[in-house]
């Protein structure tokens, strides 16, 4: 037979297990109901979320290369009608379906003026390699008249990083050089948000900008500091809404071919 003192060990024993035993029973109840309410949800009703409006209406990608059906096409290789100098109607060369700089003649700008948009160019530094640096095959695309994305011959061309091909001029490095050489075509396609300002002129929120250089991602959705300036720090100065979208007379014979440009509603510029 047990004594006093060993009945009462056991039963101080028997209160630890019992203890345990209900404390493991409520581990695992916990357990089931979690798993009984993801089964709940698994068989609930998956149209609470579905998302049918707005539709996304249709757009036509055509084939590579060539401009969605929503774009509007600023150059097809036929003729210069939606381009101008700052003072009159356009006079680069326009021969086999492209269009190069005449040196002296001056910067292209749209007739239309544009803000946040995804804008294609294709374009190609001379095959004759002349100069070095920022002297060789140097131009520049501008978004709304101000912002640049330089163009330039960086195959095998060093110059300061900021201010190599598909560099934002002085602002932003590209990520790496994807030139190809000198006499081949290139293209650029860009992202543009414009600025937005408010009514005293102050910004609200900055351009951003992400590029693609050759099908190869440069610069991704950075912010621009401001306009694009060749000394000192950029800055923005209030500005319309939209602006044309030039191309640079560098007095390097760059010519371009294929441009177009889509405008962007602020849902699908990401604002």
């Amino acid at each position: 037979m047990w004594d006093e003192q060993e009945r009462v060990g056991y039963g101080r024993a028997g209160a630890g297990q019992v203890g345990w035993l209900a404390a493991m029973l409520s581990v695992m109840a916990i357990g089931v109901g979690v798993a009984v309410s993801g089964i709940a949800q698994q068989q609930g009703d998956p149209a609470l979320t579905e998302v049918w409006q707005p539709e996304p209406r249709m757009v036509d990608p055509g084939s590579p290369g060539a401009a969605p059906s929503d774009a509007v096409m600023l150059f097809d290789g036929s003729n210069l009608d939606a381009w101008r100098h700052a003072d009159g109607d356009a006079a680069w060369e326009v021969r086999d379906g492209m269009m190069t700089v005449v040196a002296g003649a001056g910067s292209l700008y749209t007739r239309q003026g544009f803000g946040d948009v995804q804008l294609h160019v294709e374009w190609r530094a001379p095959d004759i390699v002349e100069g070095d640096g920022q002297g060789r095959g140097n131009s520049g695309v501008f978004l709304m008249n101000r912002y640049e994305v330089q163009v330039l011959d960086s195959f095998d061309n060093r110059t300061y990083s900021n201010g190599q091909a598909a560099s934002i001029y002085k602002q932003h490095i590209p990520q790496v050089n994807a030139s190809r050489a000198p006499g081949e075509w290139q293209t650029y396609d860009i992202l543009f948000e414009a600025p937005r300002f408010n009514a005293a002129g102050v910004v609200e929120s900055p351009a951003t900008m992400t590029v693609l250089h050759n099908g190869v991602l440069v610069q991704h959705h950075v912010t621009l500091r401001g306009s694009t300036t060749f000394i000192g720090e950029p800055a923005y100065e209030p500005h319309s809404a939209r602006q044309p979208i030039q191309l640079q007379d560098h007095s390097n014979p760059v010519s371009f071919r294929n441009i177009w440009v889509r405008e962007l509603t602020p849902r699908q510029a990401g604002r």
